[in-house]
């Protein structure tokens, strides 16, 4: 059944899709235009388009339709939940696992094992990810949140995209990485000559990392690292750019004897609760594989 919302406005000159994402905020801003677009948004009751400045008095009709069935299976994958409330799941990921569904692989991902706690998450935000705020690499593990409701998905969503979210990772790299604090400041693209591969280069997104050494063992180092921005395989792309690869990364960086996929971890992640404000940071400890392969290469 479609859900309708009526409003008169109460601003001049806002944009409409503006407008409806301070009164409906558990739509995103796309989620909104799309809408509009789609003649769910009517104004005075006439479909109009995504930046119409409204006038006071202005007659808005919401209407949302409910989504279309969802294409995905549930899967009773276990999971490692480090936190838990009625808005979001902090979850400590474990390599190997895809996070979300893609065309044509619906299968097998956290979103499937997430649906299988919690079904009505199938009817939230995107068919294919929904509660999704963020991503990992399939063969990156640590912290991920994923949110269980639209609004606290937008909230969480908001705080990505204005950067206020501490992310933090474990990564060790081939080479003995100076200065032992440093940032790299390099926009990130498609690599034109492969378009399965991310490369730094002119025409790409902003893209900036700070990292600090934590220690140097034997020819390689051992980092944290914090991207201010969530370019995909930023970090990977980065540290391979300036000749630090990250160990074991088949893509970007260098293989390695002691590992099967990339020495990267989410080890700590911190934002704010969308029903309080309060700030929370929850952290994973370096998972078996990653820490033997520190002792390997000792």
């Amino acid at each position: 059944m479609d859900k309708a919302y009526s409003f008169t406005a109460d601003k001049p000159g806002v944009r409409l899709d503006k407008y409806v994402c301070e009164k409906c905020p558990e739509l995103s801003r796309t989620q909104i235009q799309r809408l509009i677009r789609s003649g769910y948004i009517t104004v005075n009751d006439h479909v109009v388009k995504v930046g119409l400045k409204l006038n006071i008095g202005d007659r808005l009709r919401v209407t949302i339709p409910p989504p279309p069935p969802s294409p995905l299976t549930p899967e009773a994958i276990p999971l490692n939940i480090i936190y838990e409330d009625d808005d979001l799941l902090v979850i400590d990921k474990p390599a190997g696992l895809t996070v979300h569904p893609a065309p044509g692989h619906t299968s097998h991902t956290l979103v499937n094992a997430i649906l299988s706690r919690f079904p009505h998450l199938a009817s939230i935000s995107d068919s294919l990810r929904p509660g999704i705020v963020h991503r990992l690499d399939r063969d990156t593990s640590g912290v991920i949140v994923v949110a269980k409701n639209s609004l606290a998905q937008a909230k969480l969503v908001e705080q990505f995209k204005t950067r206020s979210v501490t992310k933090a990772y474990l990564v060790l790299v081939k080479g003995r990485l100076t200065p032992e604090n440093g940032i790299i400041e390099a926009p990130i693209g498609r690599d034109p000559r492969n378009r399965k591969r991310m490369a730094v280069v002119a025409s790409g997104r902003q893209a900036r990392t700070e990292y600090r050494v934590i220690r140097y063992i034997g020819d390689y180092t051992l980092l944290e690292v914090r991207p201010e921005t969530g370019r995909t395989h930023q970090i990977r792309v980065h540290f391979a750019a300036i000749g630090f690869p990250v160990v074991g990364d088949k893509v970007y960086g260098v293989k390695s004897a002691f590992l099967s996929r990339q020495f990267l971890h989410a080890s700590r992640l911190g934002f704010r609760l969308p029903s309080s404000g309060e700030y929370v940071e929850f952290k994973s400890e370096l998972p078996p594989d990653l820490a033997q392969a520190l002792k390997d290469i000792a």
